[in-house]
């Protein structure tokens, strides 16, 4: 079997490290060096053997033109998430296997969600700004801090990386509820979570993390007057989409309620304009999408690959395959 890395330069190293890269090559001839997309596409020839690419970001959509300069392409096997751009209906007729690591990027994704939420719980941003401004410890007012013990999480939508969050939560002693209209009691039961609206999530919760796609049903889901309902001293986490919250409704109910924090992984737009507000709100926390995979979690995304190639050899179900009826009701 012949194969190719083809994807940006700069990641090939990150998502296929070398002890990747050697299993894979183990198991498929690689016979040309990585390559970007647009290299490929200069030089199709090099395409014509392929039986399976390794790809990640900046990697090559899969359209008819590519796909008639490599005949034997079988598989792809996709160290990144969403495969939304590089899928076309002439790869869907022709069969071609894909497999993503959306679920291994959505390890890191989850685990900032979880580090946040018990730093929140402890108005760990709140304090720390306050011990600054100030320049002393409010010992007055520690005691009358949530904390985890106890306290309630809404989790908005049982996603992939909802799914994580509210697995790493069962480790601590915390209530959590859960928005998601297409899960049943019973799922919800799984996770120890009850299920409720999406205004009890924000009238109920400490802190609300938010997870869900963005689909045309759910842009703009979260709005101003959801915030308004917020418990006193409750927190906001967004690391999904920022397109999801109607930003200019969530901007002027932070700007009167100084008591809620924000912690905005992800904005819309993104990076927020220069002139918007929040880059000022003192109660807005802003990273600038980090959440995901970074530095050495990129690995864990090739290290998915390989499994999967093992798998593919072997003749074995993948794990992480994306079907086309999966594809068709993907974010």
């Amino acid at each position: 079997m012949k194969g190719l890395f083809i994807m940006e330069q700069k990641v090939v190293e990150l998502v296929y490290p070398p002890e990747v890269r050697e299993g894979i090559e183990r198991l498929v001839d690689i016979y040309a060096p990585p390559m970007r997309a647009a290299e490929a596409l200069e030089n199709p020839s090099v395409l014509k053997d392929a039986d399976v690419i390794f790809s990640s970001w900046g990697g090559p959509t899969l359209d008819q033109a590519f796909l008639e300069s490599a005949p034997n392409l079988k598989a792809m096997f996709y160290g990144a998430g969403t495969i939304k751009k590089i899928m076309t209906d002439a790869a869907w007729d022709r069969d071609i296997v894909i497999t993503t690591a959306n679920d291994a990027n959505a390890v890191p994704v989850a685990e900032y969600a979880l580090s946040q939420i018990l730093f929140l719980l402890k108005d760990g941003w709140k304090i720390a700004r306050e011990v600054k401004q100030n320049k002393a410890y409010p010992n007055k007012r520690l005691m009358e801090i949530t904390g985890g013990f106890g306290s309630t999480v809404g989790i908005i939508s049982l996603s992939t990386v909802g799914r994580k969050v509210m697995e790493l939560l069962r480790h601590f002693d915390i209530q959590v509820l859960l928005y998601d209209p297409f899960v049943s009691e019973a799922e919800a039961k799984k996770y120890n979570a009850e299920l409720c609206s999406l205004e009890e999530i924000f009238s109920k919760s400490d802190v609300v993390s938010l997870h869900s796609p963005l689909l045309d049903e759910t842009t703009g889901m979260i709005n101003g007057e959801h915030f308004e309902k917020m418990k006193t001293n409750a927190s906001f986490i967004n690391t999904a989409r920022g397109a999801i919250v109607n930003e200019p409704e969530m901007i002027e109910v932070l700007r009167r309620r100084e008591d809620i924090t924000a912690v905005l992984d992800v904005t819309y737009p993104e990076p927020p304009a220069e002139d918007s507000p929040l880059y000022e709100l003192p109660n807005v926390i802003l990273t600038p999408h980090i959440a995901g995979s970074l530095g050495k979690e990129c690995g864990r995304m090739g290290a998915y690959m390989l499994d999967e190639l093992k798998r593919y050899v072997n003749d074995e179900a993948l794990q992480w395959q994306v079907t086309k009826q999966k594809f068709d009701v993907m974010a």
